[in-house]
């Protein structure tokens, strides 16, 4: 579905992106990991386009979308869960969802408001609190609003910028749940992720960044198997806070 080859990025004078080639195969989750400041925003970054490339391309199922507006990706699929969630406090949870489907046509109300019902479904808090305030919601439920936001778009690619960052274990185990419910539903993901047991747990591919290059890739469920290899590229250990093993969640 997505193939990214030879992509360079720049800020300024300073490149970022170093030749970078990946692929992200239909209903596949891909995990793209990698230290603070290795190029993992930068990359989502671009396939939403908000940054463009300097060099290299970008094809979704063999078209090109590099110097594509960020409208433009979200009309071709390409939605993006933005790290930190990003939610208008100041708005209800539905008004936020509505959001979501502000660029589908006024002629899709009913099936805006049944994907709606089906974003409550996955996260039944919502539905509880759909005319409070977001920012009445806890950081774990932001997130879940963030991600019925872009799924209000009908998203053929989800990019998901590290959602279980800031959120408590039980909270991250409810996150690897939705993340394999979207799977299952066909939807394609590239999940950024600092969190090795979370990536391992969801991704049949992962690819390691570092100082804006790849520098190895893995199929996703041995990644807890090779903490060399993860202690020099993500600089991770036992005993750093980021869990080496898979959240448990009952499946």
């Amino acid at each position: 579905m997505l193939q990214i080859e030879h992509l360079s990025v720049w800020y300024d004078v300073t490149e970022v992106i170093r030749d970078v080639s990946l692929e992200v195969p239909s209903n596949s989750i891909v995990a793209l990991m990698g230290g603070n400041g290795a190029g993992k925003s930068t990359i989502l970054n671009t396939l939403s386009g908000l940054l463009q490339p300097r060099h290299g391309t970008i094809t979704i199922d063999d078209i090109p979308m590099a110097n594509f507006h960020p409208q433009d990706m979200v009309k071709a699929g390409v939605v993006q869960v933005p790290q930190g969630r990003f939610v208008w406090p100041g708005m209800s949870v539905q008004d936020n969802l509505l959001l979501g489907a502000s660029i589908r046509s006024r002629k899709e109300k009913h099936a805006i408001r049944k994907d709606m019902d089906d974003v409550f479904q996955m996260f039944p808090i919502l539905h509880e609190r759909r005319k409070g305030l977001a920012a009445n919601l806890s950081g774990g439920e932001q997130q879940m609003l963030a991600i019925g936001r872009a799924l209000m778009a009908r998203p053929r690619l989800l990019l998901m910028d590290e959602p279980s960052h800031g959120l408590s274990p039980l909270m991250v185990e409810k996150m690897v749940v939705a993340i394999r419910q979207l799977h299952e539903r066909g939807l394609t993901i590239l999940l950024v992720e600092q969190n090795v047991g979370v990536a391992a747990a969801v991704s049949e591919h992962a690819y390691i960044l570092a100082n804006g290059e790849i520098e190895f890739s893995a199929v996703g469920s041995t990644l807890a198997d090779n903490p060399d290899i993860l202690r020099s590229y993500l600089g991770g250990s036992r005993d750093d806070g980021s869990s080496m093993e898979p959240p448990s969640t009952g499946a």
